[in-house]
C-alpha cells in the first residue's frame, strides 16, 4: 500500500501541545491541546499517512489503549485522548484500492508494536512519503542538553519542497548534522536563490508532521512554546516550508520526569534544541529512505550514493 502509521505512547499520560503553521493541515483532537482547555494530558500521539482516511489510525490506537485500561476517566468510562495528524500519500505508486479503510488496523498494530527502537526512512507513517524530487520518509534525532534534559524529534517528511540544495546531494540541514548521521557531506558549496522553486504535485499533496518529545516538566503553555520554536528547524531543513499546500505541524510531548532548574533559560534551550533536532530528523528521514517497486521518485541513496 505504501503507507503506514507511527505512534508515540508513554507509560503514563503526558502533557501535549501543537502549533500548526502550514496552510493545509489534517488533524484529530488538536483543539483540546490549547493551554486553556480542560484536558492537559494525552495517552498517545499518532502520525499517519492516508490523508483524511489516515485520521482513523488514532481510533485504532484509542481502542487498544482502552483495552489496556487507559484513558481519561469520565464516570465509569475510560476515554483515551489520542490526537493525530496525517500526510497525503495516496498517489505515490502504491495500491490504494481498499475494500475497507486500513488505518484503524494500522494504528492498532503500530501502538501494539511500540518500543524503544524503531526503523527510519521507509517505515511507519513515512512509508509512502515523497518530497519535491526524492522519496521522503520517517526521521528522528535527539540531543541531551547540559541541563540533563533530553529532546528528541520524530518526523514524517512528505514536503512540497526540497530537503537537498539544488541538484546536489547536500542537505539544507547540513550545518546541524551530528556524527555524519546523514552522510557527512557538509553544506552545499553554493546556491543560486534566483532559481525557480522546485516542488511536487499540486494543492493538498504535501505536509511535514512531527513530534518533539522531552523528559522536561512542562506546562501545556511551555510545551506549545517549545513546539513553536521547533518549526524553525522545519524552515531550516525544507525549501520552501510552511506553504499554503503543506499542513506543517509539530506536536510537543513532555513526560515531566525532569523539572526545570531555571524555567526561563531552560525553556529557551529546549526550544533551540527542538529546532536543531527537527532539522536533523528531516534530513535523516530522506537519507534513510529505501526504494520500492513503483516509486515515483528515487531515494537519496539511489540518486547520489
Amino acid at each position: 500500500m505504501k503507507t503506514g502509521a507511527s505512534v508515540l505512547v508513554g507509560d503514563r499520560p503526558f502533557v501535549a501541545a501543537v502549533p500548526v503553521m502550514g496552510g493545509a493541515p489534517g488533524t484529530r483532537e488538536t483543539a483540546l491541546l490549547a493551554p486553556d482547555k480542560t484536558v492537559q494530558e494525552v495517552e498517545a500521539l499518532v502520525l499517519s499517512g492516508g490523508s483524511a482516511f489516515g485520521l482513523d489510525a488514532a481510533s485504532g490506537v484509542a481502542d487498544w489503549l482502552r483495552r489496556q485500561g487507559r484513558g481519561f476517566a469520565v464516570g465509569d468510562q475510560l476515554v483515551p485522548i489520542v490526537p493525530g495528524a496525517i500526510v497525503f500519500d495516496l498517489i505515490n505508486g502504491g495500491d490504494k484500492d481498499w475494500g475497507e479503510n486500513p488505518y484503524k488496523r494500522l494504528g492498532s498494530e503500530a501502538v501494539a508494536a511500540a518500543g524503544d527502537s524503531f526503523a527510519l526512512g521507509t517505515a511507519g507513517a513515512g512509508t509512502g512519503a515523497i518530497i519535491a524530487d526524492l522519496k521522503g520518509g520517517l526521521g528522528s534525532a535527539s540531543v541531551v542538553l547540559p541541563s540533563g534534559h533530553t529532546v528528541g524529534a520524530l518526523v514524517v517528511v512528505n514536503a512540497l519542497g526540497q530537503v537537498t540544495v539544488g541538484d546536489g546531494p547536500q542537505f539544507w540541514a547540513a550545518p546541524f548534522e551530528m556524527a555524519d548521521e546523514f552522510g557527512g557531506l557538509g553544506p552545499a558549496p553554493s546556491f543560486d536563490p534566483s532559481q525557480p522553486l522546485r516542488h511536487k504535485g499540486g494543492p493538498g499533496e504535501a505536509t511535514t508532521i512531527a513530534i518533539i518529545a522531552t523528559d522536561a516538566l512542562l506546562t501545556q503553555a511551555q510545551a506549545t512554546r517549545m513546539a513553536t520554536a521547533a518549526h524553525d528547524g522545519m524552515a531550516r531543513a525544507i525549501y520552501p516550508s510552511h506553504t499554503p499546500m503543506d499542513g506543517d505541524l509539530v506536536f510537543a510531548a513532555a513526560t515531566g520526569a525532569r523539572p526545570l532548574d531555571n524555567p526561563v533559560w531552560d525553556a529557551l534551550h529546549l526550544g533551540h534544541a527542538a529546532a536543531l533536532c527537527l532539522s536533523r530528523a528531516i534530513a535523516r528521514g530522506v537519507y534513510e529512505a529505501r526504494p520500492a517497486e513503483g516509486d515515483p521518485f528515487p531515494t537519496w541513496a539511489s540518486r547520489f550514493r
